[in-house]
């Protein structure tokens, strides 16, 4: 690969250096909070300011995308949850890539087919080949103006430097431990350079990767060194036999038919046989159905994508056992969802139960595409789990769950008296807030008041620095700040 730079590829570069500056302040610095939208703000006006005049694709995908983006940052400014906060120091970064990547791409690359995958891994592959390509340059541009043999020589002493090194080490382990005076002397060494902070050292190194993270990843996308081909129908080699499959569902389809009659006849009923209490019949089952579930889900989905095109009444038998499996998955749904419920009414609600209770209205959404899927053959599965995917992740950083939890903990309390004040206090700043509320309506309640004291202490000692500035975690600390603790 021959590289030429021009000046505004220099300026480029520089511009990098300084997003890659703002990102070390705004990750490596304090707790994530604001800082997070002041980096995507930088960075995608990097992006921008470089991409000017380019002709995007798949622009109105892009933007649902980049709104999701957006909203998943402004999670750190809004929310607090500590679950989205670790999952989104990875997630973020995946989709802004996927981001770049797709509205960049040629118009004929469907980021809906398998073949994507691989044209994104060549993406990457080919970021990295440039920084290399990008070193190599930069040793040329300095070995400019300069002899041959007087480079050798540069290149031969800084070679014996490297290999004198563990040696070195080594002999004045020795020496130090053999004399006294001379490790005194040695360890007044470092003295000498108290100029150098090791924490500079480190920021130094983390602002030049991200500079050349940037550099090579824009540069790459725009040159467009990668002339990727992704048919537009992925040929399928493996396929699965139309008989053989019927026969699968059949079998299938019976065993839920009878679970079916099961659930009806006494759960949905209300009536229980032997010592199973609703809690515990509902806690047996759950994590059960939800599973079957998935497999229907999978099943489903492998019949529609690797069965031969059958015709006639094959087809249409077919057909038939996929809806009564969506169906079977439907009744295994509800029964899951009621067993949760009354779980939660038992036991109060938590962070898992809450996400599974939303998991479960996503794969009724899910179930209910792949229903229509079923009978409108050229619809695309992928495509439409990928963005309601996107959709449902993005919904659930931005409603805050905890809120929802707490709320829930609370009119629970109201109504049996039975809260667990310790899984509150374990939530984020909301839950701090909801202590502050059951203080209020009830004092008395056991631990809650060295509960609060704690975090009161810890509201005045703690200083938040910018990149931490969270409107939850301020509302919270000026609200503990506040209370008077009898």
């Amino acid at each position: 690969m021959e590289m030429k730079l021009a000046k505004k590829d220099w300026l480029f570069l520089f511009m990098c250096m300084v997003v890659g500056i703002i990102a070390e302040e705004a990750f490596f610095r304090a707790e994530i909070g604001i800082s997070y939208l002041v980096f995507l703000t930088a960075f995608y006006a990097l992006f921008f300011y470089r991409f000017r005049g380019f002709s995007y694709s798949h622009q109105r995908f892009g933007y649902l995308v980049l709104i999701c983006i957006w909203l998943l940052a402004a999670g750190y400014f809004i929310n607090d949850n500590l679950f989205f906060y670790a999952l989104n120091i990875f997630g973020i970064p995946a989709l802004v890539i996927f981001h770049l990547v797709v509205i960049t791409g040629q118009k004929s690359i469907r980021w809906n087919k398998l073949a994507f995958i691989s044209y994104l891994f060549s993406k990457f592959v080919a970021s990295l080949k440039y920084n290399f390509v990008f070193a190599s340059y930069i040793g040329k541009f300095f070995k400019q103006g300069i002899e041959e043999s007087r480079f050798q020589v540069w290149k031969k002493v800084g070679i014996g430097i490297l290999i004198s090194l563990p040696v070195l080490f080594v002999v004045l382990m020795l020496l130090m431990s053999a004399d006294t005076e001379f490790e005194r002397l040695m360890g007044d060494i470092p003295q000498w350079f108290d100029v150098l902070d090791g924490e500079i050292i480190v920021r130094i190194l983390v602002v030049v990767f991200f500079t050349f993270a940037f550099f090579s990843f824009l540069q790459t996308l725009i040159q467009k060194q990668i002339n990727a081909v992704i048919h537009s129908a992925d040929k399928q080699s493996f396929k699965m036999d139309a008989i053989i499959t019927i026969t699968v569902l059949v079998l299938i389809n019976m065993v839920y038919v009878l679970f079916t009659v099961v659930q009806f006849k006494y759960f949905f009923s209300g009536t229980l046989q032997g010592n199973f209490t609703y809690a515990e019949y509902a806690r047996k089952g759950f994590f059960e159905l939800l599973f079957v579930t998935l497999i229907n889900l999978t099943i489903t989905i492998l019949v529609l994508t690797f069965v031969d095109r059958a015709t006639g009444f094959i087809k249409r038998f077919m057909q038939i056992m996929l809806t009564a499996l969506v169906l079977a998955s439907a009744v295994l749904l509800s029964s899951a969802f009621l067993r949760l419920s009354m779980y939660e009414e038992a036991y109060g609600f938590t962070f898992i139960r809450v996400m599974a209770h939303s998991f479960m209205i996503f794969l009724v959404v899910i179930f209910m595409y792949t229903f229509i899927k079923i009978w409108i053959e050229k619809l695309s599965l992928f495509h439409f789990y990928f963005i309601s995917a996107l959709l449902y992740y993005t919904l659930m950083n931005v409603i805050n769950v905890e809120q929802i939890i707490v709320t829930k903990n609370i009119e629970r309390y109201e109504q049996s008296g039975k809260i667990d004040v310790h899984y509150l206090n374990s939530l984020s700043y909301t839950g701090i807030l909801g202590l502050i509320e059951l203080y209020e309506k009830n004092p008395q309640l056991p631990d809650l008041k060295n509960i609060l004291l704690e975090r009161q202490n810890e509201a005045n000692l703690n200083k938040i620095p910018w990149q931490s500035y969270n409107l939850k975690k301020i509302q919270a600390n000026e609200e503990i700040k506040k209370l008077q603790l009898e």
